[in-house]
Formats: C-alpha cells, sequence, structure tokens
C-alpha cells in the first residue's frame, strides 16, 4: 500500500508541475523535489520521464473508468443511464486533484501516443452512449457539451462559476430524461 501510495504521490507532483510551471519543466529532477523523493526513488516508480506522463495518463484514466462503471452499476434508470453517469462523473465526481488532468497535456506533448488509454475509453464509452436508449446523437451531444465545460476549465479558458455549471448540468440531465 505505501509503494501505490507513493507512486500517487509522485504522479500528483508531476501534475503540479505540469498545471503550475507547464509541461517544459517537467524535469524527472523537478518531479523528484516535489514528490519529496529522492531520484532514485523516483526512477524506481517511473524509470522515464515517458514513464511517468504514462502513469499520469493511466491513473486518470483507470480512476474515471471506475468511477462511470460504479454510477452505471448503481443507476435505477432504464434508459440514458451512461451518459447520465458519464454527466454525474464528470460535473459531480471528478478526480479530486484537479491539476491530475494536466497529465493529458504531458502526453499530448511528450508522446501523443501516451493518450491512447483515453482514446480507447473514449471509444467504449461512445458505444455506450450510442446504446444506451436514448437518440444517439442527442446523447453525443451532451457528452460533447460536458467534455466542453471540462476542457475549457483545463485549459484555463473559461471557468463558468458554480451556479452556472450546475444549470447547465441539470439541464442536459433534462434532456436525458426528455
Amino acid at each position: 500500500m505505501a509503494r501505490a501510495t507513493r507512486k500517487i504521490e509522485i504522479l500528483h507532483a508531476a501534475s503540479k508541475i505540469v498545471s503550475d510551471r507547464g509541461i517544459f519543466n517537467l524535469t524527472l529532477e523537478a518531479v523528484a523535489i516535489e514528490a519529496g523523493v529522492s531520484k532514485g526513488g523516483l526512477l524506481y516508480h517511473f524509470p522515464s520521464k515517458e514513464a511517468l506522463v504514462k502513469g499520469m495518463v493511466d491513473h486518470l484514466a483507470a480512476n474515471y473508468r471506475d468511477k462511470i462503471a460504479a454510477s452505471v452499476e448503481e443507476s435505477t434508470e432504464e434508459r440514458g443511464k451512461w451518459i447520465s453517469s458519464y454527466a454525474d462523473v464528470t460535473f459531480n465526481n471528478p478526480y479530486p486533484n484537479k491539476e491530475m488532468h494536466a497529465g493529458l497535456l504531458a502526453a499530448k506533448a511528450v508522446n501523443s501516443d501516451l493518450l491512447d488509454p483515453i482514446r480507447d475509453l473514449y471509444n467504449e464509452w461512445q458505444a455506450s452512449i450510442e446504446d444506451d436508449g436514448i437518440d444517439p446523437i442527442k446523447a453525443t451531444v451532451i457528452r460533447l457539451a460536458t467534455d466542453g465545460i471540462w476542457l475549457s476549465e483545463l485549459f484555463d479558458i473559461h471557468h463558468l462559476g458554480e451556479d452556472k455549471k450546475k444549470e447547465i448540468y441539470l439541464k442536459l440531465k433534462d434532456w436525458i430524461n426528455e
């Protein structure tokens, strides 16, 4: 358990560097300092920068996959439970450390193939969305709107504010249930 915790601490440190200082400041030395570990300790878990970024993406992807799957499993809805769960997790139960999303930016900059776990998930999710018992185009538009809000915040382009986000979330939920 301590090793898993240490790995996650290292991933959080790497994400913080990307989020606060930018991708070009993501070095193994900087991550070791930020995480409070020796460079050897860092290399034990992540033997290269690419392995570190892959770990960031894999960790984030697994977290979202598990949360959405749990939400779908708990849902009592007959129709639209998948897209509803996707919106619920994205709006209301995202990864607790928002900086972890910076791993996606790092992956794009370091080696875009490192985004394959997210691409694979989105392909699975899109298939689930289109087979969710509601109009597949409407479900896709809801996913894209949900993603758009998330991405605008990730890129620090525009933050809607919590009240506006809640209104949009509720409108999307209404559309799912129409």
